[in-house]
C-alpha cells in the first residue's frame, strides 16, 4: 500500500479504466470509477463485469467490500470527490486513420464544468500530440486556469488485454509525462509501490513513448510474418528460424508469433494514429506505413492459402472457424482479424460455422449470416476445412480423431501455428500453418 492514500477518479470503465481503478484501489487508494454508460455502471454495481479479464472480478469485488472502489454515472460526483483524475476513455480510429478525440473532449468538458478546486488530470488514454492543448482550450472556456485549478499529465498505459491485472502489478516501466515537479512527485508516489522503473519525461515525450512502443511491437509481428511467408515459399520452418534467432540478446524471442497478423483495439489504431499525427508535422512515416501494409497483406495471404488447399475455390465451401477474438483470454473482438477473414470468406461465397470460448456474444455485433456455435465440435461438423484464428489453449486439446470423423475433408489451416504439425498429420490431416507444414 502507498504511504499516503489518494482520492482518485477514473473517467472511463473500459479494460484500462477498470484494471487501473481496481489496481489503484488495491494499493490503498479510494477510487471512484465513472462512466456515462448507465448499463455498464449498473452491471458493475451488480457485480457483473462487462469485459472478460482474468483476475479482475475478484480484485474489484474484494475492494468493493473494503469500500475502496465504487462505480457511478455521476461524473460530477467523481470529480468533486477526487484529488487526482485519471482519464481512461476510448480514442478509436476515424475512417481516415486519425484519432477520434470526441470522448476526450466530452470528458474534459464534464471535468471543467464541475472542477471546484485544484486537481491533477492525468491522461492514460492514448492521445496524439496536440490533445493536451485541446484539453487546455476546453478547460479555459470553462473558466479554469492551468496551474491554479488543474495541471495536466500523461501517464500512458502498457496493459495487455487478458493480462491487465498482472501487468498493472508487474509493470515493465511507469512513464510519467509532466512539466511540473510537484505533479511528478505526486504521481510517482502513487505508483512507487509497484517497484518498477519510472521514466520521468515531458508530456509530449510520454505520448511518443506509447506510440513508439506499440509501433515496435507491430513491427516485430509484421517482420516475423514476412519471414514466415518466405519460409512457406522456400521450404524452411519458421519456428526453427525463431529458435535460432532468439538467443541473440539483441533480438530475443518475444512477440515473434507468425500468423494472420496483429489486430485488436490498440496496435492497428495506434499505428494508424501515429502515422496520421506525424504527417501533420510534415513527415511521411513510410516505414511505419509498410508495417500496416504487410499486416493487411497477411489476411490476403492467409485466404489464398486456404483457396489453394480447397482447389482454388471457396464458393459454397463450408469452413469451420475456431477463434473470433483478436487474441486469447479476452472477449474483445474489436479489430479482430478473425472477423475480417470471415467477412472476406463470405464475400468469396463460403459458408461459415464458428466457435469461440468467450467471444460469441460480442461477435454477434459484427457478423451476420454465419452459424455461431456454442460447442467446438458443432463448428467442425461437416466442414470442408477447419481454420484456427485465435490461439486459445482449449483448441490445443481438441480430439483429433473425433475431429477427423466429423469433418467432410481433413484439411486444417492453422493461422496461429497452435497445433503440432507432426501430431496432426499422424491422424491423416492435410495441415498447414504460417511458415510451417
Amino acid at each position: 500500500m502507498t504511504g499516503k492514500r489518494y482520492k482518485i477518479a477514473i473517467i472511463g470503465t473500459g479494460f484500462v479504466g477498470l484494471a487501473t481503478g481496481a489496481g489503484l484501489a488495491e494499493l490503498g487508494n479510494e477510487v471512484i470509477c465513472a462512466d456515462v454508460n448507465k448499463d455498464k455502471i449498473d452491471s458493475l454495481n451488480n457485480g457483473y463485469l462487462p469485459i472478460y479479464e482474468d483476475g479482475l472480478p475478484e480484485l474489484i469485488n474484494k475492494n468493493k467490500k473494503l469500500g475502496r472502489i465504487s462505480f457511478t454515472t455521476d461524473i460530477a460526483l467523481a470529480v468533486k470527490a477526487s484529488d487526482i483524475i485519471f482519464v481512461c476513455v476510448g480514442t478509436p480510429s476515424e475512417e481516415n486513420g486519425e484519432v477520434d478525440l470526441s470522448q476526450i473532449e466530452s470528458a474534459t468538458v464534464s471535468i471543467g464544468e464541475v472542477l471546484d478546486r485544484y486537481k491533477i488530470i492525468a491522461v492514460k488514454s492514448t492521445i496524439p500530440i496536440g490533445t493536451l492543448d485541446l484539453m487546455e482550450d476546453i478547460l479555459e472556456r470553462e473558466g479554469k486556469v492551468k496551474g491554479r485549478d488543474y495541471d495536466l499529465a500523461v501517464v500512458p498505459e502498457f496493459l495487455r488485454e487478458g493480462r491487465a491485472v498482472y501487468d498493472f502489478f508487474n509493470p515493465t516501466r511507469i512513464v510519467i509525462g509532466t512539466d511540473k515537479e510537484s505533479v511528478d512527485k505526486i504521481l510517482t508516489e502513487i505508483f512507487l509501490p509497484l517497484n518498477a522503473p519510472i521514466v520521468h519525461t515531458s508530456p509530449i515525450t510520454a505520448q511518443v513513448i506509447k506510440y513508439a512502443s506499440n509501433a515496435f511491437l507491430a513491427a516485430r509481428i509484421s517482420f516475423i510474418n514476412e519471414i514466415a511467408d518466405i519460409c512457406d515459399h522456400i521450404g524452411a520452418n519458421v519456428n526453427e528460424v525463431i529458435e535460432g534467432m532468439k538467443y541473440d540478446k539483441r533480438i530475443g524471442g518475444d512477440y515473434f508469433s507468425p500468423g494472420i497478423g496483429f489486430g485488436g483495439p490498440c496496435l492497428i489504431k495506434d499505428l494508424s494514429g501515429f502515422i496520421k499525427m506525424v504527417e501533420k508535422y510534415g513527415y511521411q512515416a513510410n516505414y511505419l506505413r509498410s508495417i500496416l501494409d504487410k499486416n493487411n497483406h497477411q489476411i490476403k495471404y492467409f485466404i489464398n492459402k486456404l483457396k489453394k488447399l480447397l482447389g482454388g475455390l471457396l464458393k459454397d465451401k463450408i469452413i469451420g472457424v475456431l477463434g473470433l477474438t483478436f487474441k486469447p483470454n479476452t472477449n474483445d473482438v474489436r479489430n479482430s482479424l478473425a472477423i475480417e477473414i470471415i467477412k472476406e470468406l463470405k464475400k468469396n461465397g463460403a459458408n461459415i460455422k464458428a466457435y469461440d470460448p468467450k467471444g460469441l456474444e460480442e461477435a454477434k455485433k459484427y457478423l451476420d449470416g454465419i452459424i455461431l456455435c456454442d460447442d467446438i465440435y458443432k463448428a467442425i461438423e461437416g466442414v470442408d476445412a477447419l481454420i484456427i484464428l485465435t490461439a486459445w489453449e482449449e483448441f490445443k486439446e481438441i480430439d483429433l480423431e473425433r475431429l477427423k470423423s466429423q469433418m467432410k475433408s481433413p484439411i486444417i489451416l492453422d493461422g496461429v501455428n497452435l497445433l503440432n504439425p507432426k501430431r496432426v498429420k499422424n491422424y491423416g490431416f492435410i495441415y498447414e500453418g504460417i511458415g510451417v507444414k
